[in-house]
């Protein structure tokens, strides 16, 4: 059974986030659909209900449905808040927080939905808004949920400017190894987030820093702790010119990678930007030829095979006779 303090701060939580909701949202709200959002029972809400009327003078505005009982906060006719965000602002904070629902995962999800219903109160009109014009597709996403803590303490290292400790683990290694970072960005390529660091000098040694920039996956981040230690922002990092300038997130050295597609994969290549520097020059009708600079040759690979029999690498030559062999081993496994 649970205590006395107990119940009363589910109580509380609830009542709090009952009058945020009416408050900020301006919607209008089944006693079903508060119920599921308070997790509790319809007799629950009427008494929250009550209680926010009877002990806080809050005034609502109650109407009926058939038997389906609706409420909502009322509100003067004249607000004196003013009206900072259009319509079509407030339609694209929501679709950039679900078309990146597969990277906040829930915690963080949720807070973003806080932060818009709280952004309602801005809008003209009524201030109802549908939720349902976008969304995201999610196989082969990364669940980042179990990583909600991680990612905050990535940012809160960020604002504060201070080093991390972490324990990351390679997909190649059996544990962790401890690194201490300078977190300089954190960003996502595709369906996954990464952050850009600088190594920091381990506690206790002496001499500039190891001149590194780790790359890392935050999914991969088993532990993250905020130091007492605290960096400079260095004065020459520029992502832009770090990643945008090249194919691939991988960086090496840069090469000129050239590429034939033919058929649905021709349209599908010209239609996309795969580096700032790429030349696309269409042969005929059915087949299509890209230049660009790259940076990473596993990245190439991965994308040359992406197209099946509808894509060939022309250049590097080198990097042609890595398809060749791995085309070879393709082979060799399924030929049974």
């Amino acid at each position: 059974m649970p205590s006395k303090q107990e119940t009363y701060r589910s109580y509380g939580e609830k009542i709090i986030s009952l009058f945020v909701r009416l408050l900020f949202t301006r919607e209008e709200y089944s006693l079903t659909r508060l119920a599921e959002l308070l997790q509790c029972s319809k007799q629950t809400v009427l008494r929250l209900l009550d209680d926010l009327k009877r002990a806080y003078r809050i005034e609502l505005e109650e109407r009926y449905d058939g038997n389906r009982k609706y409420v909502r906060l009322h509100r003067p006719e004249h607000r004196p808040l003013p009206m900072t965000l259009s319509e079509m602002e407030f339609n694209l904070l929501l679709m950039c927080r679900d078309f990146t629902a597969h990277l906040l995962g829930e915690s963080l999800f949720q807070e973003a939905t806080r932060a818009l219903e709280k952004s309602q109160v801005l809008l003209p009109g009524d201030g109802t808004r549908s939720e349902r014009h976008f969304a995201v597709f999610r196989p082969g996403t990364i669940d980042y949920t179990p990583h909600q803590a991680t990612i905050k303490t990535l940012i809160q290292a960020m604002e504060e400017r201070r080093i991390l400790k972490l324990g990351y683990k390679p997909p190649e290694e059996s544990r962790a190894k401890i690194r201490y970072v300078k977190p300089l960005k954190l960003f996502s390529h595709r369906e996954t987030m990464y952050l850009h660091t600088r190594l920091a000098r381990d506690p206790g040694k002496h001499g500039p820093a190891p001149d590194y920039e780790p790359l890392l996956a935050v999914h991969r981040i088993e532990a993250a702790a905020l130091t007492e230690r605290y960096y400079e922002f260095p004065k020459d990092y520029d992502f832009e010119a770090a990643f945008n300038q090249h194919f691939g997130v991988i960086k090496g050295k840069s090469f000129e990678v050239e590429a034939e597609f033919y058929d649905w994969a021709a349209p599908f290549a010209a239609e996309r930007i795969w580096s700032p520097d790429q030349h696309v020059v269409r042969m005929d009708g059915h087949t299509l030829r890209i230049t660009f600079t790259a940076s990473s040759e596993w990245e190439v690979l991965s994308w040359i095979l992406s197209f099946r029999e509808d894509a060939k690498l022309i250049r590097p030559v080198k990097l042609v006779e890595k398809i060749r062999k791995t085309v070879e081993c393709l082979r060799s496994i399924y030929s049974t």
